[in-house]
């Protein structure tokens, strides 16, 4: 029977780029579920983070999401968020949603209790072994006591994976795992209340493990190089050697890389055929045309691309992900270049469901976006740690690197080159354009916050060193 209000379906995955959708422009990959999404509903094909405060960026943009706050007005990500940071489910629970959450959450089980009614297979941690996920039943009280997964040092010298056991499933993939729980919810849910069915994927975060069916699927040797695709990246970013980009030898091995991109689309193939099943569930359970879906992944990308493996970095394949919106009141086929942050998916929730957003978001709805085309956010500003920072513009996207007495300046043209492989900084014809984006990014930086720790340092340095 339809609700009063709309449901929530929110579809999270784990370390996927935005141009991994075969609707979407990837000839090379096979996903018809996420297909299936697209031609349903509204594509935004400019969806970002706004980047990381640490190596684990996916923490931070899992915070993002839940407070729809900048990554320098968060607090308490990846251990408790305080309490006059609404989260979203916290938000709709108590306004009568019935909340359901299971996969990766990885900001605190405290945090956890505040936003859902019910839950199963929670993942504290960051990253693990799929076949075994060390997931927790459902605490009420928030406690978890033995239970939580050791955070994971970035560092070169740190093992991949880490556990903690509350219970496992041997034998189960995650994405199994996590769509099946979602699954017995929507077939177990009868009430009356509108429900928010939150399900966050570990894939295809590696290591990049999957059945044979879809390991075999990608042929390497068939898979073309990315054109931005580096043996090493030109100048030292300032994180060059950290977990992720230990994951291939250096200089990079096109084979190797071409293995990686296989094993990478293998992934997202079986997590396109978990999606599959929920949305059938969906169906099947009544509340296929009442329910709002939302699909997005938590950072890109590079594998390859610019001589990197890992998300640690401002280039668009790491900070460009998919945000499809479909259900109630989102127009079908829809796509548009609306410039946004996950973020905003908070406050254009609250905007389709007629609920006044919290005064704690910074997000801006993308409703009229959806309903007019409109061009979204004017500029979009981002941060990697106390070394790297961006704007991107209306056309023109601005890097900043700063890592001791050096620093690095990196200026593209992102009609002409989207991959981001023609410098511009040094061309005198785009000195005027650089001036303006750098007195753009200080203004910027004020209102995204970036005046704490991480962002004095970048600057102080910045100001200080030679480029």
């Amino acid at each position: 029977m339809p609700t009063s209000r709309p449901n929530i379906l929110i579809f999270f995955t784990d370390d996927q780029r935005f141009d991994t959708i075969r609707a979407l422009g990837n000839d090379a990959i096979h996903t018809p579920n996420m297909d299936r999404l697209v031609a349903r509903g509204t594509t935004f094909c400019k969806g970002y983070i706004p980047g990381g405060s640490s190596g684990a960026v996916c923490m931070p943009s899992r915070a993002m999401l839940m407070t729809g706050r900048y990554l320098y007005r968060l607090e308490g990500e990846g251990q408790g968020i305080p309490a006059e940071h609404l989260m979203l489910p916290e938000y709709l629970r108590g306004q009568g949603y019935t909340t359901f959450g299971t996969g990766k959450w990885h900001n605190g089980p405290a945090a956890f209790a505040r936003c859902f009614s019910d839950g199963g297979e929670i993942f504290f941690g960051g990253m693990d072994d799929h076949w075994n996920v060390p997931a927790c039943h459902f605490d009420p009280t928030g406690r978890y006591p033995d239970t939580r997964p050791h955070p994971i040092d970035f560092g070169p010298t740190q093992p991949i994976i880490q556990k903690r056991w509350d219970h496992i499933t041997p034998g189960k993939h995650s994405s199994e795992l996590f769509a099946e729980t979602a699954i017995d919810f929507l077939r177990g849910h009868t009430s009356d209340d509108p429900f928010l069915l939150y399900v966050a994927f570990m894939a295809p975060h590696d290591p990049r493990t999957m059945p044979a069916e879809y390991r075999g699927m990608y042929d390497p040797e068939a898979i073309d190089l990315p054109e931005n695709f580096l043996l090493e990246h030109p100048f030292d970013n300032g994180d060059l050697y950290t977990r992720d980009e230990l994951l291939a030898a250096h200089p990079r091995n096109p084979a190797e890389i071409r293995r990686h991109l296989a094993d990478y689309y293998g992934m997202i193939s079986h997590l396109d055929a978990q999606i599959g099943r929920v949305l059938d569930a969906l169906e099947e359970s009544g509340h296929g045309e009442d329910t709002l879906i939302v699909f997005a992944g938590d950072n890109g990308l590079a594998l390859g691309r610019h001589g990197l493996m890992g998300k640690q970095n401002l280039y668009d394949h790491s900070v460009h992900v998919p945000l499809i919106f479909a259900g109630p009141g989102v127009p079908a086929g829809q796509q548009t270049d609306a410039r946004a942050f996950l973020l905003d998916i908070y406050p254009t929730l609250c905007d389709l469901l007629g609920l006044p957003t919290p005064p704690s978001v910074d997000g801006q709805s993308l409703v009229p976006a959806i309903h007019s085309d409109g061009p979204g956010r004017d500029s979009l500003y981002f941060a990697y740690q106390d070394i790297q920072r961006a704007l991107l513009g209306e056309r023109y996207k601005l890097i900043e690197y700063c890592t001791g007495e050096e620093r690095h300046t990196q200026l593209f043209d992102t009609q002409a080159d989207p991959l981001e492989m023609h410098d511009l900084s040094g061309l005198p014809e785009y000195a005027s354009e650089l001036a303006s984006l750098r007195q753009a990014m200080q203004r910027a930086r004020l209102v995204h916050n970036d005046v704490q720790e991480q962002g004095q340092r970048f600057w102080a340095r910045y100001e200080n060193s030679h480029g």
